[in-house]
């Protein structure tokens, strides 16, 4: 903390204020300074020549001279690999027990006194030093870890370490959760720190994921090193004939403040692999049909009136809207931030944290129960904080509960706002959870039907701009205790889940929507993801992408980033992020002026176009979201899915795949009218003129302001909303001589009730194209309505 941190203080907050926060951050940091020491002198060790091995199921242990290292091959073929001793729990990624080991896969001598487990589809080789290599059922490298590295402090303490890992030169890397800075990861460096500064290093300021996607000519892999610990990852991708004509691998180094040396690692295409990962870690959450809607935030919901008034505005400019989200505004910068009804300032800030003012909202259950009846559902934002008021109801039943964040000598760890003190509950503790989300109950009663979660600050940074919680503050971790170095990035991780059991709880017949500013691996068991905020401008139009279908590679298939305005947009920039934002599995917009009537007729007119594209696309949607909890599969997948063979595919990052059937190409620069497209295999149809292309190609179509590309894979079936509101089938033609078909899932409601997944079969007869459905007992003429296009 230096003259430059409490100036920054008093110019965020006010002198008086300022000076607050630069006193707490200092606390802060002597706090630090006192109940962590300095790491000091440190030991190096390398795990040294192997002197031993044991063969157990799946696998075995291998014992080298200064460390030993644990194998596991599990029935999927999911691989673990754990050094000194380190098991696959307890864990925050895994959602359960791990999978069964593969009992037909033995730890057995290898050549040049190394060691391999070999199974069905996977082979893993130890070398006699500790390198270790995943390869393919054929023997080729996908994957070498090198001897991994500690440094232990002479005194006692966590162990940093180093691992090195490379892959093919023709290798591209993905994931890490998502970064602003592209889908695919050239090259630099990456920090593994939720809220970490998003600067030269991309990094994504409130979700962060120890997750490598890697697809390469041989094969594809997912790599998940299992710990919570602050860290940073190296990427440099390979060169082929780089050299006196020889190959460069492409190389990943990571690097950990501390936390288990563990990490899983899944083979196979990228459908089976995410499937895998799913597995393993949790099935995504299923939303309510509702929350792939159109979910308006920020401006207009100062009160009761006010909302009232702004679904007006939605209905009479014939936009669909789904959901208004009342209170929040925190963790924006001002110049975003509504005027919203939750204030966080005095004199107005009265509510509590899950109270309401009465006199903006005098009946909130009566305004809640009219909204829904016209379509709408309430969202309550909620903050990761509690204010430090005496009498209030939440801060002291919490205090007494001993819910809050404490730093090593037991006191509560109080975070400076320009409302006051604050207080932070410890989500790691299962009895926090249990009494926060309690707490919903209250907002349920009120009639709110959705939670979205704010970028928890507070896990992130203060005011001042320092660390809101000392590295030394104390966590429960579950009941093995630890501090926050090791519970930072599972923060937001963890306030989900409390909020996502509690509704399951208080409300168990309708399925919960929940939406988190922050996560880690695992987060998909209980909600969405909200990716943000991003740059300004254009580049922001490229980074939002970048980070959705970073998300989704890494197993959060639920996620969005923002589609409203900030200060000084342009039309032309928020229609093009709209429209966009219209085929992502998570759209909300807002903020001042976000409305697409403050544009003009024209925008409007084109905002309208694409929102109502996006109603009509909602059961398609509703069926990918059914999918991605039966398999893994994102909803918007990079162009490489179904070909990750395709080198060309593999280095696109303009474009994406919504499901199996649409390919989506918005267009990321301003002023243009048309755009070039790279296509996969097959035949495309472009949706708006019917016209077709053959893949695999690079072609070139239109983009007027009134739309962005959207082409249709020839042969496909997939569920939309008719003209009369029902469900009906739209079928585009396969090419002749080709067939086609679908997968068609028939939701029940927002309940837990199995839906029926139907599939579809297509096929091209003298110039007329047959749907049948594909059933146990054979195929069967399709019902209901049945919308041909794509011939002619």
């Amino acid at each position: 903390m230096d003259g430059r941190d409490l100036m920054r203080s008093v110019r965020n907050v006010g002198s008086v204020q300022g000076l607050r926060a630069a006193r707490s951050a200092w606390r802060r940091v002597r706090a630090d300074a006192r109940e962590l020491s300095g790491r000091g002198a440190e030991r190096a060790r390398v795990p040294g020549a192997a002197r031993e091995a044991e063969s157990l199921p799946g696998g075995g242990v291998v014992r080298f001279a200064r460390s030993e290292l644990r194998i596991v091959v599990a029935t999927g073929g999911a691989v673990f690999r754990g050094w000194d001793g380190a098991e696959p729990l307890p864990s925050y990624g895994l959602a359960g027990p791990p999978p069964e080991p593969d009992p037909r896969a033995t730890l057995e001598p290898d050549k040049d006194g190394g060691w391999r487990v070999v199974s069905e589809r996977v082979t893993v080789e130890v070398s006699r030093h500790g390198a270790v290599e995943i390869r393919t059922p054929g023997g080729v490298v996908l994957r070498r870890d090198l001897p991994p590295r500690w440094w232990e402090p002479v005194g006692g303490g966590p162990a940093r370490w180093v691992q090195r890992s490379e892959v093919g030169a023709d290798a591209r890397m993905f994931g890490l959760g998502g970064r602003g800075t592209g889908l695919r990861l050239r090259g630099g460096t990456h920090r593994l720190w939720n809220g970490g500064a998003a600067g030269p290093e991309g990094d994504a300021p409130h979700i962060t994921m120890p997750v490598q996607m890697v697809v390469a000519d041989a094969g594809s892999h997912l790599a998940f090193h299992d710990t919570s610990w602050d860290g940073r990852v190296t990427v440099r991708e390979g060169e082929e004939g780089a050299g006196s004509g020889h190959d460069r691998p492409g190389a990943v180094e990571l690097r950990m403040d501390g936390g288990p040396l563990r990490s899983w690692v899944l083979v196979g295409t990228p459908a089976r692999v995410l499937s895998g990962f799913a597995h393993l870690t949790g099935a995504p959450a299923l939303p309510p049909s509702w929350a792939l809607g159109l979910q308006h935030a920020g401006a207009g919901t100062d009160d009761e009136r006010a909302v009232r008034r702004l679904v007006s505005d939605y209905r009479e400019h014939g936009l669909p809207l789904s959901a208004v989200h009342l209170g929040g505004g925190r963790g924006r910068p001002a110049r975003q931030a509504g005027p919203g009804w939750f204030r966080r300032t005095p004199p107005e800030d009265t509510a509590g944290s899950f109270g309401v003012e009465e006199a903006r909202f005098p009946d909130l259950p009566a305004l809640a129960k009219d909204l829904r009846g016209d379509g709408v559902r309430l969202v309550r934002v909620v903050g990761p904080d509690v204010a430090v008021r005496p009498g209030d109801e939440v801060y002291e039943t919490g205090a007494r509960t001993g819910a809050f964040v404490r730093d090593a000598r037991g006191a509560e760890v109080r975070g400076v706002a320009a409302s006051g003190d604050r207080v932070h509950p410890d989500f790691t503790d299962p009895l926090t959870r249990a009494w926060w989300g309690e707490l919903y109950g209250e907002l349920l009663d009120q009639g709110f039907s959705g939670m979205w979660h704010e970028a928890p600050a507070p896990w992130a940074k203060s005011v001042s701009g320092a660390m809101a919680l000392p590295r030394s503050a104390r966590h429960v971790l579950e009941g093995r205790g630890g501090d926050h170095r090791e519970a930072h990035n599972v923060g937001g991780l963890a306030m989900t889940r409390a909020a996502y059991e509690a509704l399951c709880r208080l409300r168990p017949d309708e399925r919960p929507s929940v939406v988190s500013g922050s996560g880690w691996t695992g987060v998909q068991r209980y909600g969405g993801v909200w990716a943000g905020p991003v740059a300004e401008g254009w580049p922001g139009l490229r980074a939002s992408l970048a980070l959705v279908l970073g998300l989704g590679v890494c197993g959060v298939p639920f996620a969005g980033a923002e589609a409203g305005p900030v200060a000084g947009m342009s039309a032309e920039l928020y229609l093009r992020r709209l429209q966009m934002a219209a085929y992502l599995p998570l759209l909300r917009a807002g903020n001042p002026g976000a409305e697409p009537w403050e544009f003009g007729p024209e925008v409007l007119a084109h905002a309208r176009a694409a929102l109502r594209e996006r109603e009509r696309l909602r059961p398609y949607l509703v069926g990918l979201a059914h999918l991605a909890r039966l398999t893994g599969a994102p909803y918007a997948r990079p162009l490489w899915w179904g070909c990750p063979e395709d080198r060309v595919l593999r280095d696109c990052e303009d474009a994406f795949l919504l499901g199996d059937s649409l390919l989506v190409a918005p267009v990321l620069e301003p002023g243009s009218d048309r755009r070039a497209v790279r296509l996969p295999r097959g035949r495309w149809y472009d949706t708006a003129t019917g016209r077709a292309y053959e893949g695999p190609a690079q072609v070139l179509v239109d983009a007027p302001v009134s739309r962005i590309p959207v082409l249709a894979r020839a042969g496909t079936v997939l569920a939309v909303r008719g003209d009369d509101g029902g469900v009906e089938l739209e079928v585009w033609a396969p090419a002749a001589g080709r067939k086609g078909g679908g997968l068609v899932v028939r939701d029940t409601g927002d309940g837990w009730a199995l839906s029926r997944i139907e599939r579809y079969a297509t096929r091209l007869e003298e110039g007329r194209v047959v749907l049948e459905r594909v059933t146990d007992a054979g195929r069967v003429a399709a019902e209901g309505p049945v919308r041909v296009r794509g011939l002619g």
